[in-house]
């Protein structure tokens, strides 16, 4: 099992929730919608979403840093990223280091519609949990961010199998909560999770599941 790492969770933590407002939003309507992860989920009311999510400057930058410089990454290194909405990581680990080869799926087509020119070549449309059409250890690092939550157990057990076979490291994100009230917080604000978890059954599946690489957790404060 890897280590814990905090690469996304100053990011998480700089946007206010209003998690009550939310949750009585006319939410199972809203749900319904997010899951479709089409325009408005992307770019429409924040009430099923992000509430438009376009490229912002150096918003990634220091996650994809912080990769970069764990991982060992350099020119020719080859990533990929499960689950990569507009694939904005992607973008800004390229500008850092042009010469990567960076890949990277999503269920969305507006997403991928909607990902920069840098990068939307190297995407395509695939499901987490569906098998990945490369060989073992394809990958120097497999990355998911704010993904695999979205699973059911036995889709779960799938995507983490798969990241763990395509890649020679790995790091995952996802949401999860530490007491009540971060889990009630969660159950408030989440559209899309079909896994709620606290930290320590994340870990317990991980090991369960053979996932050996890092992960993350972010919470709903």
């Amino acid at each position: 099992m890897g280590q814990l790492r905090h690469f996304v969770t100053p990011l998480h933590q700089a946007t206010k929730r209003d998690y009550l407002a939310r949750m009585v939003d006319d939410k199972v309507h809203c749900m319904k919608v997010a899951k479709e992860y089409g325009s408005d989920y992307w770019d429409g009311d924040r009430r099923y979403g992000y509430g438009g999510y376009s490229y912002m400057p150096g918003r990634w930058k220091s996650v994809a840093e912080a990769l970069i410089h764990t991982y060992g990454l350099t020119a020719g290194s080859k990533v990929l990223d499960v689950g990569c909405g507009k694939g904005f990581l992607l973008h800004e680990m390229l500008l850092l280091e042009p010469e990567l080869q960076v890949t990277g799926f999503d269920i969305s087509e507006h997403g991928i519609n909607a990902s920069t020119d840098l990068v939307r070549s190297n995407l395509f449309l695939q499901k987490a949990q569906e098998p990945y059409p490369f060989a073992d250890k394809e990958f120097d690092l497999v990355i998911s961010l704010g993904t695999l939550h979205n699973l059911r157990l036995f889709e779960l057990k799938a995507a983490l199998l798969q990241i763990e076979r395509v890649g020679k490291q790995g790091y995952v994100m996802l949401e999860s909560y530490r007491n009540e009230q971060e889990l009630f917080n969660l159950q408030c604000w989440a559209l899309t999770c079909e896994s709620f978890f606290d930290e320590a059954e994340w870990i317990w599946l991980y090991k369960h599941f053979g996932y050996s690489g890092d992960y993350e957790f972010i919470y709903f404060e």
